[in-house]
């Protein structure tokens, strides 16, 4: 049985890979939750079945699925996916999932983060968030490992992306936010970070993309290609205020050092024009109380930065847009040997993220 650790990993040793490192499998949580997915969820269901599929090409993929849900997600995912009943509130695994980190052994163990719906009841997306706590723990007895829960330190996933050499970049929209740990200051966060991921430099970007309701989660406008070189979500258009988040990330990239002490080499990926939610889309949520309501006419936080790097490929999110083939075309360019899969991802989107949102690595 896996053991609950009393040590921190950067004391035993431990450091988060990039995601650009080989992986033994991914983990995704299936859509149902009506007052965000529309219409119960079966739009988003099927684009879900399409990333897994997708992934699934390269490596395993687990589906973890709420009882009720069991025999509809079996049915619908193709064999070589492993659908396991997991009981969760939503199906963001990238936020409530655990983070796996390695030792130069070649060992894997697991960081349980306490997670709260982006902001707890300051201004949190939905309550409550109990199942959804659980699942980082339920994740390191499904890989047999050993896990160490970071009690008293809120973090999702998506707040962060590393490079596996030292380097993390994140957002003080998010981590400096009220409703996560507003008694830890800037040095008492990083340091947090340090001690559970093994990184020695915090690159501290603004703000996230524009409206993005998880309060600027990093891996929705920026991500590593491998250490010292990012894709920078990217707009021309100055009327648009993704521009202006836009070029002050990017002069924090460009004068920042990593770990390492290198300079970044920054690539602009164009985000695509504005989606907004339709009538139909709006009217197929559920309206609650407590959850962010889908109002017509919204900004959807649209971003190609939002993939997933799984073994040998790139899992794309697209929306139909002229952007979608220059997209393409510059990850297949800077993610040399790895195949672009390409996946509609309008459904995600309206709930509130993207691939990345929706996927977790178990690296190797």
């Amino acid at each position: 049985m896996p053991k609950r650790l009393n040590t921190t990993p950067r004391g035993d040793g431990y450091r988060m890979p990039g995601e650009f490192e080989p992986h033994r499998g991914c983990y995704l949580i299936w859509p149902q939750r009506p007052d965000n997915w529309r219409d119960g969820g079966k739009p988003a269901q099927h684009t879900f079945v399409k990333v897994a599929e997708a992934i699934s090409r390269f490596e395993p993929v687990t589906m973890l699925v709420n009882e009720d849900q069991y025999d509809n997600a079996r049915g619908l995912l193709p064999a070589r996916v492993r659908v396991l009943e997991c009981s969760s509130n939503d199906s963001w695994v990238r936020d409530c999932g655990a983070t796996f980190v390695v030792n130069d052994a070649g060992d894997l163990r697991a960081v349980d983060w306490e997670f709260n719906a982006w902001g707890g009841l300051v201004d949190g997306l939905y309550f409550p968030w109990d199942k959804d706590d659980q699942i980082a723990r339920k994740m390191s007895e499904l890989e047999d490992v050993d896990s160490w829960r970071a009690d008293g330190f809120v973090l999702e996933g998506g707040s962060i992306h590393v490079d596996g050499e030292g380097t993390l970049i994140t957002t003080e929209e998010c981590l400096l936010s009220p409703g996560r740990n507003p008694g830890l200051s800037r040095a008492d966060i990083e340091a947090k970070l340090g001690e559970y991921l093994g990184v020695e430099k915090v690159i501290w970007l603004k703000n996230g993309i524009y409206l993005d309701e998880t309060n600027g989660h990093v891996d929705n406008i920026c991500n590593f290609v491998r250490p010292g070189e990012v894709l920078l979500a990217w707009t021309d258009d100055e009327s648009d205020p993704q521009h202006a988040i836009s070029a002050e990330n990017l002069a924090i990239l460009e004068a920042a050092r990593d770990a390492r002490g290198r300079k970044l080499t920054v690539h602009k990926l164009y985000t695509p024009a504005p989606i907004l939610i339709s009538q139909a889309e709006s009217e197929g949520v559920d309206a609650v109380d407590g959850t962010l309501p889908r109002v017509e006419g919204d900004r959807l936080a649209a971003s190609y930065v939002n993939f997933y790097t799984a073994n040998d490929a790139i899992v794309l999110p697209v929306f139909d847009d002229p952007h979608d083939a220059d997209a393409i075309a510059l990850l297949e360019s800077v993610f040399e040997g790895r195949e672009v899969v390409p996946v509609f991802a309008r459904e995600i989107l309206l709930g509130g993220g993207n691939v990345h949102c929706i996927t977790q690595q178990v690296p190797v």
